[in-house]
């Protein structure tokens, strides 16, 4: 079926929540011209962070703001799921941009708020309700300090209603002590995961924020509406380019990436790791995958939860949910060689319930290795550990320490590899663009050149790796 894809929606309300965490208040200001000259989402964040933004002095000012958006297709259409998320970067001293699915952009659309403007900062630990389009702010004194994990339990509890969409960001310990690589995580298994929002949560004090959404999209043509999306649905679902997405997710990647030499291997040093069989999507699947589950409004399924169990006392046993991808697999994965789901999954779960950039965090221990085995630093930094590629047990007390701030150094690894590099030495070791730590890509020039050019320094901005992948497969010279 041939379908004109146009179909009138008034999605759009072009309405903004300003939440004043300082004084505690909350209005709601309509700006339908704001949305007709920017659409809706990183548009319409990035020109908000423009007009509100703080840009001098304190990173963590109690005026800088945190804006949420979502756009116009946004829990309308299959695969438009994302909201986006602009401040300055903790990280960067940068623009601060962070994309995360889930069920936070229906969430929003169903309240009728396009975006949240939120600005101060608390005395206390709060959290805050968007319920329609009203706004509270409650006390999380007594969940300060959970991690990211229990807190999201905690609040689905207490704010459990019958609102048809519910959404949960929140921060977890390394958000609280204002790691500028600590992530917001939403629902149980989404994140807004670079460059540091955490950290702007923490100095609020916000430790969360949840939204329902309980009323219903105005679509000026139903009929018109169900045509476009059953062909966009049907092109999602059957689509090969989204045949991985339904089977294995991102981390049928890894192989992919291996067999053209470009897969991020001990901090980059090479494109190709010998146990990247044992690591990837289909050991994943065989091995430790329990669950597929979708973002609201999205057929593809592609979120990977795995079941990890650890044996705490002689026939006793902790069990632990956390989804993997691509990412977290390279970088914590490929980058420090561990060669088993299980070591992979012993990081996460402790990566996971501190609420921690795994890209940045796998990124910064890989410099900080290859920094040990050359001798930049010694144990005088590491206070006797001993750091090699492929120790778990290593890694986990590393985690520990930075978790605990025992040691300048542990301490300072939380503020990402540029900062390390420079203070300690070892830049020639240090992975970054612009002060963030790349994604798993060794596949270039063009992924190279897009990650130097592109404002945030993201490889999702413009995806110059997959022209690198497609030459790569090709065997078409690169010059």
């Amino acid at each position: 079926m041939n379908v004109n894809p146009k179909v009138e929606v008034t999605a759009m309300q072009g309405r903004i929540l300003f939440v004043d965490l300082t004084t505690g208040s909350s209005r709601i200001e309509d700006d339908k011209t704001l949305f007709a000259d920017f659409l809706g989402g990183t548009a319409v964040a990035t020109e908000l962070l423009a007009r509100h933004g703080y840009t001098e002095g304190d990173l963590l000012a109690p005026e800088a703001p945190i804006i949420f958006a979502i756009g116009p297709f946004s829990a309308l259409y299959p695969v438009a799921t994302k909201t986006v998320t602009c401040f300055r970067s903790p990280l960067t001293g940068e623009l601060g941009e962070s994309h995360a699915g889930g069920r936070l952009a229906a969430a929003m659309r169903e309240s009728g708020i396009d975006a949240m403007v939120i600005t101060g900062a608390a005395e206390r630990p709060v959290y805050l309700v968007v319920s329609g389009q009203e706004a509270a702010i409650r006390s999380a004194a007594t969940f300060w300090g959970q991690s990211a994990p229990a807190t999201e339990r905690i609040l689905r509890q207490a704010e459990e209603h019958s609102a048809r969409q519910m959404s949960i960001v929140r921060i977890g310990p390394a958000g609280e002590r204002l790691s500028p690589m600590a992530c917001a995580t939403v629902d149980s298994s989404r994140h807004f995961g670079r460059l540091g929002l955490g950290a702007v949560m923490g100095s609020k004090k916000l430790k969360a924020v949840v939204v329902s959404g309980k009323g219903t999209v105005p679509i000026e043509n139903p009929k018109r509406y169900k045509e476009v999306y059953d062909v966009l649905y049907d092109r999602v679902v059957n689509s090969d380019e989204m045949k991985k997405y339904h089977n294995l997710g991102t981390p049928a990647n890894v192989l992919a990436l291996n067999a053209i030499r470009g897969l991020p291997t001990r901090n980059f040093s090479q494109g190709i790791f010998e146990s990247a069989p044992d690591i990837s999507g289909e050991a994943f699947l065989e091995e430790v995958n329990v669950q597929h589950i979708a973002c609201a409004h999205c057929p593809c399924g592609c979120i990977q939860i795995a079941e990890f169990r650890e044996e705490f006392a002689p026939a006793h046993y902790s069990t632990s949910r956390v989804s993997y991808d691509y990412e977290p697999i390279f970088a914590v994965g490929s980058q420090l060689s561990l060669s088993s789901t299980r070591d992979i999954l012993r990081l996460l779960v402790f990566i996971e319930k501190q609420g921690l950039d795994v890209m940045s965090l796998g990124n910064t221990l890989a410099w900080a290795t290859e920094a040990f085995l050359s001798g930049v630093i010694d144990e005088k930094e590491t206070e006797g550990l001993c750091l090699s590629f492929g120790d778990t047990d290593t890694y986990l007390e590393v985690l520990r320490r930075i978790d605990s701030g025992s040691g300048e150094f542990f301490r300072d690894l939380e503020r990402g590899t540029a900062f390390c590099a420079k203070k300690y030495g070892g830049e020639e070791y240090a992975m970054h663009y612009g002060g963030l730590e790349p994604a798993g890509y060794l596949t270039g020039e063009n992924a190279i050149i897009t990650w130097i050019a592109g404002i945030r320094h993201s490889h999702l901005d413009d995806s110059g790796y997959g022209i690198d992948q497609k030459l790569l497969k090709a065997d078409i010279p690169l010059e």
